[in-house]
């Protein structure tokens, strides 16, 4: 008995031991590693986009709290991706190419960020790729809050306009195929651009009338002048009026809400204005004559677009007084250019500054608000699509194919 116990004993001893002698020996060698992985050299490459539909379009963001930041996003609406998006550096304009081979931004910035000497340049894009395939500095630009009609492009892509107001009114012509400015055309007492054909453009002047320059072979331009349609302290028409540059086409739209056809060339004419608010069946609205009036106006940014394969235009309007211009629509008006009749209203959930169309059979409309979403709607019947959740922070233009 004595003799078991202590057999026991010793082998209860001698397992201690061994157990000591493991934790002495992991003390020793320490803790035990994972081997290093092998990192993988990165490579850089660059995303070739499928080819476009018509519902890929182009948003301009002003971003307004930091607008050297502003940028052009490519977007699929159908799907609500971001696809990409390039640099338009500080109150920047962007037009696309008709027929879809590029897209253009021009932009400003100064060489030491807030100050320096400034460099004003025109860039294009492969729509595709977003690479750059061409950058040329321009003699100038317009250097104020965006407007749409800063910048332009002719019906066949071939030239692009950029409006200038330094030293003189001017519009810089930049020749697409030999990727230069090639032109300087000046237009005193006037501003901005609306193209009519491969080689002209009109622009509107300060007493109302319309500057309308032609260019011959040699891009030698040629000025005529209308006769004033509006008045331009009592009842001013919104810079952001749509227009079609194949046919030449431009439907100014007053403070008040009366739409002049204009039919531009080197002798534009404009048609007799309709009102949008009798074409609701309202009384027409006043002008500043009788500015106090609270009646449905139109307003916003970007407030109106054209679908031009059915002639109907979609217009911001909001209840205001006659200088209440800027402000956001409650409602997107549906209205028949051939009729001068209103096709539907569209109450809106939340405010827009903005309104863009697609143009094809199944058209999109796009609307923003202060949050910077994108609302897609269907141009059909106006229901909501889908909500692109802040894609920006001031979207405050839209270009789609076959504009």
């Amino acid at each position: 008995m004595l003799a078991d116990r202590r057999s026991r004993a010793a082998r209860r001893v001698s397992r201690a031991l061994a157990a000591a002698s493991v934790v002495t020996a992991l003390a020793v060698q320490g803790p035990a590693h994972a081997a290093e992985p092998i990192l993988q050299t990165e490579e850089s490459d660059i995303v070739t986009l499928p080819p476009g539909g018509p519902h890929r379009v182009l948003v301009e963001d002003g971003v307004y709290r930091h607008s050297k930041d502003g940028r052009v996003y490519v977007v699929d609406l159908d799907t609500g991706r971001l696809l990409g998006m390039v640099q338009a550096a500080y109150n920047a304009n962007m037009v696309a190419d008709p027929a879809g081979k590029a897209f253009y931004v021009a932009e400003t910035t100064w060489e030491r960020g807030n100050r320096g000497k400034r460099h004003d340049m025109l860039a294009a894009y492969d729509p595709r790729t977003l690479e750059q395939i061409a950058d040329i500095d321009l003699p100038g630009r317009a250097l104020i809050t965006p407007k749409k009609p800063d910048m332009a492009i002719g019906a066949d892509g071939h030239y692009v306009y950029v409006y200038d107001s330094s030293p003189t009114n001017a519009v810089h012509v930049y020749d697409t195929g030999l990727k230069s400015v090639v032109r300087t055309v000046d237009v005193p007492g006037c501003a901005l651009i609306y193209p009519w054909g491969n080689a002209g453009f009109s622009s509107i002047c300060g007493d109302g009338s319309l500057a309308n320059v032609q260019m011959d072979a040699k891009g030698t331009p040629a000025l005529t002048r209308t006769p004033p349609f509006f008045v331009p302290d009592r009842d001013p028409v919104f810079e952001h009026s749509p227009e079609i540059a194949a046919s030449g086409h431009v439907w100014f739209i007053s403070y008040s809400g009366l739409i002049y056809e204009a039919t531009l060339g080197a002798q534009s004419s404009i048609a007799k204005p309709w009102s949008i608010q009798e074409a609701a069946g309202l009384k027409a609205a006043s002008d500043a004559r009788a500015p106090f009036e609270v009646t449905w106006r139109p307003g916003g940014w970007q407030l109106a677009a054209l679908r031009a394969r059915d002639s109907h235009l979609f217009v911001l309007m909001h209840k205001g007084t006659f200088w209440t211009h800027k402000d956001a629509g409650s409602e997107l008006w549906e209205l028949d250019l051939k009729t001068h009749r209103l096709v539907r209203r569209i109450p809106l959930a939340a405010r827009s500054m903005m309104v863009g169309v697609t143009q094809d059979a199944q058209s999109r409309i796009m609307l923003t608000d202060e949050a910077g979403d994108l609302m897609v709607l269907d141009g059909a019947d106006g229901k909501p699509v889908r909500k692109i959740g802040a894609l920006g922070d001031a979207l405050i233009f839209t270009a789609a194919p076959g504009e």
